[in-house]
């Protein structure tokens, strides 16, 4: 997509997530192993992140499945990662991750001032949905990739909740909606 604006660093809580077109971000047991093969990122877009993320925060089921800080961005992104868990204490530790066990408002604070000036991005489904809940995302960035999982662990799992309206950073008419055409692939 050519109308996609760059990322800017400018303490923003972003909502980050690659997602199959079916709405989910990982398969059932948190699976990411979908996105290695037949995704291409869109050129330069991981750059954009690398430069403008000052800290990640995420959950602790998606960190019990991936308890690797280099993981993030292939390695190629160190900063402060913050694990929001109900329990810290059985946590296995990992250098560069603070295991917090807070309110998430209060963990979105510590991320932003560990961030310096940079950007937060979670990467949870969970805390995102909370986020989204309390009015306190700034951005939600989606990567669609062309792929249909069928289940999985959705971006957005809120029974109940409310519907949440969305403008689309850099359209014309943010409220627009938007049209994706894909082919099946035979495999």
């Amino acid at each position: 997509m050519d109308d996609i604006e760059p990322q800017t660093a400018n303490a923003k809580v972003l909502w980050h997530f690659t997602m199959s077109l079916d709405g989910f971000v990982a398969g059932p047991n948190h699976e990411m192993d979908w996105m290695m093969t037949g995704i291409s990122p869109q050129p330069g877009l991981i750059d954009d992140y690398l430069r403008t993320t000052g800290a990640v925060l995420g959950g602790r089921r998606g960190w019990d499945h991936f308890p690797d800080p280099s993981a993030v961005y292939g390695g190629a992104w160190t900063g402060p990662i913050f694990v929001l868990t109900h329990h810290p204490e059985d946590a296995e530790p990992a250098d560069g991750v603070t295991f917090l066990n807070c309110d998430v408002a209060e963990a979105v604070r510590i991320a932003l001032a560990a961030a310096g000036g940079g950007n937060v991005e979670v990467l949870s489904p969970t805390i995102g949905g909370q986020l989204l809940e309390r009015g306190l995302l700034d951005e939600i960035n989606l990567h669609i990739a062309p792929v249909l999982l069928g289940d999985g662990i959705r971006l957005l799992d809120l029974p109940g909740g409310r519907p949440h309206y969305l403008h689309r950073v850099g359209a014309g008419d943010p409220t627009a909606e938007l049209s994706v055409r894909y082919r099946p692939v035979e495999r």
